[in-house]
């Protein structure tokens, strides 16, 4: 996808929805200073644009079940192909997302587990996968994320 130019109220739009999604039109014409219809606008062509690609609840799973987060750094054999490292965990129903980064570690894996014996069982699923070479596993004791306050 190739870069595309956005405004000071296009960027400030943008904001409003990652902090709240479910704000109206009407609330962000307000917060920036435009009447709804050119707020709707801008709201359209960055999703037509795919600035904005969808959107989503914010759940705390810590409601629903006794649930922990992990954080695993994973090494690679350095011929290891990027969209390799991916498809290497992707498949697994407690990942939730895959960094790929440059430098060392080569991903970052977060997940979402039961307890500490599912920790180790998908670790464990993820080194007899042959392509990993290393594994640095972190637990997650709190958290924070900007417009989830």
């Amino acid at each position: 996808m190739a870069l595309t130019e956005i405004d000071s109220v296009d960027r400030r739009i943008l904001d409003l929805l990652i902090e709240d999604g479910r704000r109206s039109v009407k609330e962000v014409a307000d917060i920036v200073g435009l009447s709804p219809s050119p707020v709707r606008r801008r709201i359209e062509r960055l999703e037509d644009r795919g600035i904005i690609t969808g959107y989503t609840a914010v759940v705390d799973e810590s409601g629903l079940s006794p649930t922990f987060e992990a954080f695993a750094e994973l090494r690679f054999a350095g011929d290891t192909k990027v969209s390799d490292i991916t498809a290497s965990v992707k498949g697994i129903p407690e990942v939730t997302a895959v960094y790929t980064v440059a430098g060392d570690p080569d991903a970052i894996v977060h997940f979402r587990l039961d307890d500490l014996s599912h920790l180790h069982q998908v670790i464990d699923r993820i080194r007899r996968g042959g392509h990993v070479i290393g594994t640095k596993t972190l637990m997650v004791l709190d958290s924070w994320q900007r417009g989830r306050d």
